[in-house]
């Protein structure tokens, strides 16, 4: 993977080659933006060219993630394929594959590839220790060494406090490149000795042409690129994925549905609660993609009442619910609490809390917040 394989950050990619060219090159670095902007295969482009610039025989090594001084750390868990102490280096064949198919792909998306879509994966203090043997060995082509830690964020306490070890002493010719969409989540200790790379949403003239690279039409390519406000991934979601997408549709309109005639009918509860056991029953990512899913189309219901429509793209199928007629609910009274509370509502979902019990009462709000004058 090369920089030319990159959507986008042309300014970046010459930053990043600048770097190599004057051998001024950070030995810790953070680069932090959300999904699907690109951070990974930026990584991956820039560890190819710290190692091999134009050697074409030590890039083809790059490419397949098979160079021995290229070195990854990701989120694991036990799965059927192992069953105790999980770490990067026993999942480098599905790590290769999920590289390969899904460059831009999202956590949820490695979950998938893993098989642990139900589990919360993290970088634990055995990978900690990975790390460290791994470092300790020269370089086997006598050059950097690079350690691509993704994901940074689900380090734990005791794996950030070894990492922090290494970036205080590293060792020689050792670059580390902590990859994180959740800034606020790396320690303070090690953040301050990271030189950080802040990514912007991609552009839509980027997105809209790694989709005709794909080759999608360049209307549906268009329209796609306004919809994912920034995130490759998600337009390829979009594209590839419209069922998911019906499924939150029908959640989303029954929520709201029964969150409206809720208030002062108790009969209108047991609806409420039923939809709560529905969501809580599916897995935790999935209920974090929903609950992001229902951040979005507030929004652009919002816009909606607003008179913004020409930056509305959301599009349901069920001819009964009409987003323009809902809009007017969604105002300046209730908008900020209902970010917030669904927010507060997908952060104790990350944490393991209880589903059922976060739906409901995020549900019961809901009624009071819709009715907002």
């Amino acid at each position: 993977m090369t920089f030319n394989d990159i959507l986008g950050y042309d300014s970046i990619k010459k930053h990043l080659k600048d770097s190599v060219e004057a051998k001024r090159i950070p030995h810790a670095q953070l680069f932090v933006g959300n999904e699907g902007c690109g951070t990974l295969p930026m990584a991956i482009a820039y560890a190819s060219y710290i190692l091999c610039e134009d050697n074409d025989s030590c890039l083809t090594k790059c490419n397949n993630l098979s160079h021995p001084d290229l070195h990854f750390v990701f989120p694991t868990a036990i799965t059927a394929k192992v069953k105790k102490d999980p770490i990067s280096s026993l999942f480098l064949d599905e790590w290769r594959k999920f590289i390969k198919e899904q460059p831009y792909g999202s956590l949820f998306d490695w979950y998938l590839q893993l098989g642990i879509e139900n589990k919360q994966g993290n970088i634990g203090v055995n990978e900690a220790k990975d790390i460290t043997s791994k470092l300790s060995l020269k370089a086997f082509e006598g050059g950097y060494k690079v350690m691509i830690i993704w994901m940074a964020e689900k380090m734990n306490i005791e794996s950030s406090n070894k990492l922090l070890k290494l970036l205080e002493e590293p060792p020689q010719q050792t670059i580390f490149l902590l990859i994180t969409e959740d800034e606020a989540s790396i320690l303070d200790t090690i953040r301050s000795r990271c030189q950080i790379l802040r990514f912007p949403p991609l552009s839509e003239n980027a997105i809209k042409q790694g989709l005709i690279r794909k080759g999608i039409s360049e209307g549906d390519a268009t329209k796609l690129a306004v919809r994912a406000q920034g995130n490759f991934n998600k337009a390829l979601r979009f594209f590839e994925e419209a069922e998911e997408e019906n499924v939150f549709e029908k959640w989303f309109i029954t929520w709201v549905r029964s969150a409206y005639r809720a208030k002062g009918n108790k009969s209108s509860i047991h609806g409420l609660l039923q939809w709560s056991e529905e969501i809580a029953a599916t897995g935790r990512e999935k209920q974090k993609q929903f609950l992001m899913y229902c951040i979005e189309v507030f929004r652009q219901a919002l816009l909606l009442n607003y008179n913004s429509g020409s930056l509305v793209y959301s599009e349901f199928k069920d001819p009964t619910f009409d987003l323009k007629k809902f809009a007017p609910f969604v105002h300046g009274n209730n908008i900020q609490q209902i970010h917030e509370q669904l927010e507060e509502a997908l952060f104790h979902i990350e944490r393991n809390g209880n589903a059922k019990i976060i739906f409901t009462d995020l549900s019961i709000k809901l009624t009071r917040l819709l009715h907002t004058k």
